[in-house]
């Protein structure tokens, strides 16, 4: 493109660039997103995959943005974005024949704006499920729900989309330590996983999926210090207290939706279009410089949706920044969030052995399946991980969105999404990841006939599963293929995510932004980076400050 001008460009068109391109447009200022890949998107993309008339999300896939800002902000259902809300939940599987089934104690009523409802029913029948197992551990579920109910789901949301607090200023959830009768217990703060699926259950099957929950919401491990944000996730999804949610047509209609809503309010976005260099003068960024040699001018600001290193390092230069805060970057950790990810295309659904006694098994939006040992979970599944590439024993995600999404597969047939972890792509050779990748499909459907005795080869058409290495090659930002970008551990979290120097979505040099997954509130789609990053923009630029108007909580 010949040069141009525009108040604000947002380097990189992820799902972080066009929320924070749609806010910025609406706030007034001409913007412009400028992405190197043939389509908008990033992580909330989607795919022709396995075979033809299936579609994969290869990257996101729990999304749940109905609950983002964004959603009614800018009406995004009108610009082609609906959910289906199943009544069931969460539910795992276990290899001696038990099973658990949540059921979604806050129900959507109101698909189009996402209004959601207290569930009796639903609550009753999830504590009845726990029961099962234990009255004590059902009595837990009770205590949870109505802590929950009463501070904890507020204060969460707060925190999501709200910019970190300063050191010394508690943030929404660090106020609930400070509550005895409906807040969190302080310990929760520096508990790891397994000591929280201890303390909090006595059974084996609660305690095995509230550490198996803990890695599909941050990639963390049981042995890791969860902190506050991670153990409220965790503990809202495994217990079903939040509702289950499929996005209509897959991920990518996410992207869809922030695109045309962002270029009904007049906003520009060139796709195949690299920036090589954030161009400063004076201390303060005034443009971009695109790979092809022209150049773009911002009015105002500049924000880019790459993570820290890559705009610090290739944006900016090192020279904007002391050798501390360089150093600190270098050493970000990525050492977690790395999975075979992937859609098995099959003729009919699995037929769980365990439904014959719990009759609702197997339709669940995330249902889990793993031995019912929570020893295995806290100790030889992390070390078999890092040792072999992949567990023995798989704790097998399975999520199969064609049951209610009847766009994702042709006829009569289904798809579903696999998940299990496996170790940082450094720690594997190219060779070794593309024999792993050929072995994985068998591997996994050896151990699905444990549940599923018709998971056969016979019933599978086909599939496609990632790796590491396929995720570092197509998102430079998810270094060691974690697609959390960076890992969810207190130590980066919060005000200390990535480092304590960029926690505020600000840069050494002046209008220069950052809005990335790599910032709070973390990897996945539904987040709130971008949208504290805007936050943030408008408190230094005397924009309107839109949650602050009456009725927002946030």
């Amino acid at each position: 493109m010949s040069d141009a001008a525009f108040d604000a460009v947002v380097v990189g068109g992820g799902h972080h660039g066009t929320i924070i391109g749609c806010y910025l447009q609406k706030a007034g200022l001409s913007t412009a997103i400028f992405e190197r890949q043939h389509e908008l998107g990033g992580g909330a993309c989607g795919e022709e995959l396995p075979l033809p008339g299936f579609i994969q999300n290869p990257c996101a896939h729990f999304t749940r943005f109905f609950g983002h800002p964004a959603y009614k902000d800018f009406n995004l259902r009108e610009f082609g974005l609906s959910y289906v809300f199943p009544d069931q939940n969460e539910g795992m599987v276990f290899d001696d024949g038990s099973s658990f089934v949540g059921y979604s104690a806050y129900k959507v009523t109101d698909p189009w704006t996402g209004k959601e409802e207290f569930s009796h029913e639903n609550f009753q029948k999830t504590y009845e499920q726990i029961a099962r197992f234990s009255k004590r551990d059902a009595g837990m579920y009770e205590e949870i729900a109505r802590r929950y109910m009463k501070k904890w789901r507020a204060a969460f949301r707060e925190y999501r989309y709200s910019p970190p607090t300063p050191w010394g200023v508690p943030n929404a959830l660090e106020k609930l330590c400070d509550d005895p009768k409906d807040g969190i217990d302080p310990v929760y703060t520096v508990m790891t996983g397994k000591q929280v699926a201890y303390d909090l259950f006595e059974s084996s099957q609660m305690r095995c999926l509230f550490m198996r929950a803990i890695e599909t919401s941050t990639g963390s491990f049981p042995g890791d210090v969860l902190g506050l944000y991670v153990f409220v996730h965790t503990v809202g999804l495994v217990l079903s207290l939040e509702s289950a949610s499929i996005v209509s047509g897959g991920t990518h209609t996410i992207t869809h939706a922030l695109q045309r809503a962002f270029s009904s309010m007049g906003g520009r976005y060139f796709v195949e279009s690299e920036v090589d260099k954030v161009i400063v003068e004076n201390g303060a960024a005034v443009g971009i410089r695109l790979a092809g040699g022209a150049t773009v001018r911002a009015g105002k600001l500049v924000v880019s949706d790459l993570g820290v290193p890559q705009t610090v390092f290739r944006l900016l230069g090192e020279e904007y920044l002391t050798p501390r805060m360089a150093h600190r970057v270098r050493n970000i950790d990525y050492d977690r969030a790395q999975i075979f990810w992937g859609n098995i295309a099959m003729h009919e659904l699995p037929r769980y052995t365990a439904a014959q006694t719990n009759p609702d098994v197997g339709p669940q939006p995330r249902l889990y399946l793993g031995p019912n040992d929570p020893d295995y979970m806290a100790y030889k599944y992390e070390a078999e991980i890092l040792t072999r590439g992949r567990p023995s024993k798989m704790f097998l995600l399975t999520a199969p969105d064609s049951i209610w999404d009847r766009n994702r597969a042709p006829g009569d047939k289904h798809t579903i999404l696999v998940e299990e972890f496996t170790v940082p792509y450094r720690f594997l050779s190219e060779k070794e990841w593309l024999r792993l990748k050929k072995q994985i499909v068998n591997e996994i459907l050896e151990q699905w006939r444990i549940y599923a005795p018709n998971m056969t080869r016979d019933n599978v058409m086909g599939a496609f599963i990632t790796t590491p290495l396929d995720v570092t090659m197509r998102h430079p930002d998810m270094k060691e293929g974690g697609w959390v970008e960076g890992s969810m551990i207190p130590g980066q979290l919060d005000r200390f995510r990535p480092t304590p120097e960029f926690a505020n979505y600000r840069t050494p040099v002046k209008n220069l932004y950052i809005c990335s997954s790599n910032l709070h509130s973390g990897g996945g789609i539904g987040r709130g980076s971008s949208y504290n990053c805007f936050k943030v923009i408008a408190t230094d630029f005397g924009l309107e400050k839109i949650w602050e108007k009456e009725g927002r909580p946030y």
